[in-house]
């Protein structure tokens, strides 16, 4: 048989590039197992396993939403307007008021500061009456709470209790609640209630400068 009879034979393939030449699947548009699930405009409601019947998915809204959140700044014309401005316009006549009857109400409240720390705390009266007043406009106890929140660590620098703060709130209750309306003066006892809870309970922290216990004090610090 000459060499131009032979019929070649046929090359074997190797695994590697039989799977190599082979076309690539087309790519599935389920998703991985593992993977993060990504939200379509077009996806379809769940279904029930027992029923067999769409389900609707409600998301609930939280229940405490922050402003720069979504939830809508105070109206400053829904309260007491009038009476706000009455405050704003005597807030320095009221925190001086206020000062002496929380002097009368404490006679230990006057020891405890010289000169130029009852003229400090003559303007916080008045920072308080301008809160106030605000949260009167609105008829909302949160900026005077939130207010109370924010004062305590200066309060502490300034080696002032709080617990003075709630002496000082009181004396504001008792100069201005006879020169309001019963709903307003209502209004306002609910202001006050809000920043002296949030102040006595900061001022039971560590660091406050108010008389303590001395049995309490000398068993556990901070108390």
């Amino acid at each position: 048989m000459t060499e131009s009879s032979e019929s070649p034979k046929p090359k074997r393939v190797s695994k590697a590039a039989a799977k190599a030449a082979a076309p690539a699947p087309a790519e599935s548009s389920a998703p991985k197992p593992g993977a993060p699930a990504k939200l379509a405009a077009s996806a379809k409601p769940a279904r029930s396993r027992k029923a067999g019947k769409h389900v609707a998915v409600i998301a609930l809204e939280p229940t405490h939403r922050h402003p720069n959140l979504g939830l809508a700044p105070l109206d400053m014309d829904a309260g007491f307007t009038a009476e706000a401005n009455v405050l704003r316009r005597d807030k320095a006549a009221i925190a001086a008021a206020a000062l002496v009857a929380a002097v009368a109400a404490d006679p230990d409240f006057q020891l405890r500061f010289d000169d130029a720390g009852l003229r400090q705390l003559l303007h916080d009266a008045e920072v308080l009456i301008d809160r106030l007043a605000m949260c009167l406009d609105a008829n909302d106890t949160r900026p005077m709470a939130e207010y109370a929140e924010w004062i305590g660590p200066i309060f502490r620098r300034r080696s002032v209790s709080l617990w003075d703060l709630v002496e000082i709130c009181n004396g504001i209750r008792e100069i201005v609640a006879p020169t309001l309306g019963q709903e307003a003066s209502k209004a306002m006892d609910g202001i006050l209630d809000a920043a002296i809870e949030v102040l006595r309970k900061n001022g039971r922290l560590g660091g406050d400068p108010h008389k303590r216990n001395a049995l309490l004090k000398w068993f556990y610090r901070g108390v």
